[in-house]
């Protein structure tokens, strides 16, 4: 998923405070967060960023969670490896900083969903 929109929402909603503190968590300055942030979501399979399908789910790793949950346990893994092979970073950290992001992701995602921008409020008329 390489929408540049999501990217620049995800960061207005982390605000900067939030992505000095994934700088410190992962051991790297301002602008390397950000790339981690940025190759984040596009690295996310299309399954994690639209809402408006059901999540295609492997019930046998997953049984019992909440859709998003299986979800994000399904792709965390293989999203860390990307995101530490394309930056440069180790792995542990970045499997670490997910923890912050990915949730962060998901509610910038389920905004959009709704049809509200980055703020909360409606997207309607702005066109």
């Amino acid at each position: 998923m390489s929408d540049a929109s999501l990217q620049n929402d995800v960061l207005a909603e982390l605000g900067e405070d939030r992505v000095r503190e994934l700088a410190e968590e992962l051991g790297t300055d301002v602008a390397t967060a950000r790339d981690v942030i940025r190759t984040t979501v596009a690295s996310l399979p299309d399954e994690a960023t639209d809402l408006s399908r059901p999540p295609e789910l492997d019930t046998r790793t997953t049984p019992g969670p909440p859709p998003v949950t299986g979800v994000l346990r399904q792709i965390t893994p293989t999203v860390s490896r990307t995101v530490a092979y394309r930056t440069g970073l180790p792995e542990g950290p970045v499997l670490d900083a997910l923890e912050l992001l990915l949730p962060v992701v998901l509610t910038v995602v389920a905004r959009r969903s709704r049809g509200l921008d980055a703020s909360g409020r409606s997207q309607a008329g702005t066109e």
